[in-house]
């Protein structure tokens, strides 16, 4: 259940001393020197108030997954993280191509209480390219559908691709594309180039990415229809979307937290925690993917939370899985990567992760700390700092590249909808429903 709090003291983005009073699971004042009888006080001196982080690209892998992770546990790795919404992408079995299998996924996020779950619909039927899948009824469905994907698959067939964004444009949806050529990128284990060469592995060429990503402004423009470009990684794909952008194409674009920070080079060592799709790039798709975040041509941060068993990570690399957890991790790496550096400011995380992907995804109700709002906060020690380790996670899988890596501050407070999911940063014990003890 929510309770009437006072956040007291807390630090805005703006940099300003502000408290906060919720009740009834609402912000209703925000000012300094605040109290309400009967409340419970929250002293949040020293920590910074954002709003509630909102994740656009999250894999929970339930339903037919679950040894991988549940919507439960996906979502307690999430308030862990700060984020008290995620885009469940739809990469799940059966997989999330019709309105039945999208309310399923809506009603067991509602269950958990940790985060909301805002699912993702299939573009086409099973994620296979061949026809587009039920996108309307999706949309028409309670999940209200409004971000389509075949992330993990790219829609490879350009007049598929068109008639998705022409079908969307109707309800005011977007096409979420994972930007991958899948005949330039057969049999591909890392990125191409000098260190790939090196090691022998096949090489995943930035073309790949470019090259779908130019088609699909262009089909865009064409259509008038919103474009979400999944995971940018490189420095040419930031230049497409810059140029896009200027046209006035209505194209979004997301990078995710591993993107801004790893580079190819952690591959040498052949540990499988650091293969992913797309795949690490060079340090100047770092810098410049940072570059691009900075100055606007990136819209948000994504985690791409993608959880795996142990065994598909504990092998040699060829045979492991590609995929990375992020939603614990997400937060600091932004911090060390964008803050740390000067290149980002906290008004433009709030932005970055929390106002801008709610836009995108049309979720009502988020990505604001605002009188009226719901109360969605994520209290945020920047001071703080640690080696990052299992304890840190709280998913069932712990196939994180940032194990060992001292990391930036350290997420305290976490309320989603005024019910406080982490205090003192360690996650609370939610009411239980039948699903907590099977699911953990």
């Amino acid at each position: 259940m929510s309770e009437n709090l006072v956040i007291a003291g807390a630090r805005s983005a703006a940099g300003e001393t502000i408290d906060l009073v919720i009740e009834n699971g609402v912000i209703a004042e925000i000012g300094t020197g605040l109290s309400r009888a009967g409340a419970r006080v929250v002293d949040a001196g020293g920590l910074l108030a954002l709003p509630g982080l909102v994740d656009l690209h999250t894999h929970l892998r339930e339903p037919g997954f679950e040894a991988s992770e549940t919507v439960l546990t996906g979502t307690r790795a999430a308030a862990a993280g700060g984020y008290t919404a995620v885009f469940a992408m739809p990469n799940t079995s059966p997989v999330a191509d019709t309105a039945g299998v999208v309310e399923q996924e809506l009603a067991l996020g509602d269950a958990s209480g940790y985060a909301t779950v805002q699912p993702i619909g299939a573009v086409t039927v099973g994620q296979k390219g061949e026809r587009l899948a039920e996108l309307g009824a999706m949309a028409a469905s309670r999940a209200r559908v409004r971000v389509f994907s075949d992330d993990g698959f790219c829609v490879w067939d350009p007049l598929i691709m068109r008639r998705a964004l022409e079908y969307v444009k109707s309800f005011d949806g977007v096409i979420a594309q994972h930007a991958q050529d899948p005949r330039l990128t057969e049999g591909a284990q890392m990125n191409e180039g000098a260190v790939s060469a090196e090691l022998g592995l096949a090489g995943w060429p930035a073309v790949a990415e470019e090259s779908i990503i130019a088609r699909d402004v262009l089909l865009a423009e064409h259509v008038g229809s919103r474009l979400h470009v999944c995971h940018l990684s490189t420095a040419g794909s930031v230049d497409i979307i810059r140029w896009a952008k200027k046209r006035g194409i209505a194209v979004t674009a997301e990078v995710t937290p591993h993107h801004l920070l790893l580079t190819d080079e952690l591959v040498r060592g052949y540990d499988a925690r650091y293969k992913v799709n797309p795949p690490l790039r060079r340090e100047e798709d770092v810098l410049a993917v940072r570059e691009g975040l900075a100055d606007g041509t990136i819209d948000i941060v994504a985690t791409d939370h993608a959880p795996h068993p142990s065994e598909n990570k504990a092998c040699e690399w060829q045979a492991a899985a590609n995929g990375m957890v992020g939603l614990e991790s997400a937060l600091r790496v932004v911090h060390q990567s964008m803050v740390a550096t000067g290149l980002l400011g906290w008004e433009d995380v709030a932005r970055v992760m929390s106002a801008a992907p709610a836009r995108i995804g049309r979720l009502e109700g988020f990505g604001t700390l605002e009188a009226g709002a719901p109360a969605h906060v994520t209290l945020y020690d920047p001071s703080a700092q640690g080696v990052f380790t299992e304890a840190d996670l709280h998913g069932r899988s712990a196939n994180s590249p940032y194990l060992g890596r001292e990391l930036p501050g350290r997420v305290e407070w976490t309320i989603h909808g005024g019910v406080i999911t982490v205090e003192g940063g360690a996650l609370t014990e939610l009411p239980s429903d039948d699903l907590r003890g099977a699911q953990r």
